[in-house]
Parts: structure tokens; sequence; C-alpha cells
């Protein structure tokens, strides 16, 4: 699976694709991720990419002209999915980043300052998408957030596919369960009796149950 990013910011997507999981993953040649820049799709000497609003308004909104050069030419190299980092847009969930894992392509689109072109949206964009009810400088870390949890759901990207199986909301519904390690008594606070029983099948059956619950049992 590959990722693109269209940033006015690349040097943030290519930081975050160079350590953990994710590095991994593209050495293995597992996932992809690319970062463009759009201002290098901004026909002008000032590289410049926004202009005030039509009809007045605080700020400024990303022009279509380079949005367009730019989506046009990453599809015309490799045909995907457009999908536009929004505030005001349908909730990222668990069940959205396992869909979008089945897609060989995703152009994540950042947008700056106040907003973007409707013409560019109506036209180009397949999906908008927000992850949560608060505005971001840009769509950068939600970008990154989305490349994390659609790759985790690719076979490959995370070693034990276990870790998978039993993340929070891999099942709708279901919730973590609380996590222990030594030592077995820490400033008085000690380990439930189950973890340390040695009998599985209650051990199985206590993390199911807090899972079921989203409690420590």
């Amino acid at each position: 699976m590959h990722f693109s990013v269209l940033t006015i910011f690349p040097q943030l997507i290519r930081a975050f694709a160079e350590v953990g999981l994710v590095q991994k993953a593209m050495e293995a040649e597992v996932i992809g991720v690319d970062a463009f820049d759009l201002r290098d799709f901004s026909g002008n000497r000032h590289r410049k990419v926004d202009d005030r609003p039509f009809g007045g308004g605080a700020g400024m909104v990303m022009m279509p002209g380079p949005l367009f050069d730019a989506t046009e030419a990453i599809l015309n190299d490799r045909p995907g999915r457009v999908i536009l980092l929004s505030a005001y847009a349908e909730r990222f969930t668990q069940g959205k980043a396992r869909q979008l894992a089945s897609q060989p392509h995703l152009l994540l689109v950042c947008g700056r300052y106040e907003g973007v072109d409707q013409r560019y949206i109506d036209a180009m964009v397949d999906e908008e998408i927000s992850i949560g009810e608060f505005v971001l400088m840009g769509g950068e870390v939600a970008a990154m957030a989305i490349i994390e949890a659609v790759s985790r759901m690719i076979p490959g990207v995370v070693g034990n596919p276990e870790s998978v199986e039993t993340d929070s909301f891999f099942i709708e519904g279901q919730f973590a369960f609380p996590q222990y390690t030594q030592p077995r008594e820490f400033r008085g606070l000690t380990v439930p009796e189950v973890l340390t029983s040695g009998h599985h099948r209650d051990i199985t059956d206590w993390r199911q149950q807090c899972q079921k619950r989203g409690d420590k049992g």
C-alpha cells in the first residue's frame, strides 16, 4: 500500500516516516510514504499557493490551481483515492482505518490557512475525513495519524498480528485491557492475582471482560 501526502510542509511527513514501525515497513516495502510539496506546483516564482477569499473574510484560502495540478500529477503516476483532511467531515474511526487499508493508494491532502477552494473539493476530492472536533493549524498531524492507524491494519507492518487483534476498537466496542509488567509490587501497587496465577483460561476471561467494560476489572 502507498500513501502520498500533499502539503506545504513535506519535511514534517518525511521526518515522521524515518522512525519506528512506519520506517521499518517502508524498508520492507510493505508500505510506501511520499510527501509532495504543494509549492512545487504553484506556477509562480514566489511559490504562492493561497489568496484572499472572495466575499471577504479573515485569513487566506488555498488556491485551486496548485491543488489541481499537484493532484493530477500524483494520480497520473499512481491512481488512488483522494482524501482531504478537514475539521468538518466524517470522523475517523478504527472501522474507517480497516476500510482504507484495502486501498492500494491514498492521497492525503493537507489543508492550511482558512480552508481550500471549494471547486477543488467538488472536482477532485473523493472524501473528507476529520480526526476530531477540534481545529489544527493544518492537516499534517491528521495525515500522520491516518497513516499510522491504517498501516497497522496491513499484514507485515506490526510484527505480532495479535498486537493488532487486541487493539482498542479492532472489534467494535472492544477496549484495551490493562497491562502490567515487573516488578509485581511497586510502591504498594500490586498486579492483579489472576495475571500471576498461571491459569491461561482465567487470564483470557479476565482480559475479555475488561475489553467489554472498558475498565480495569
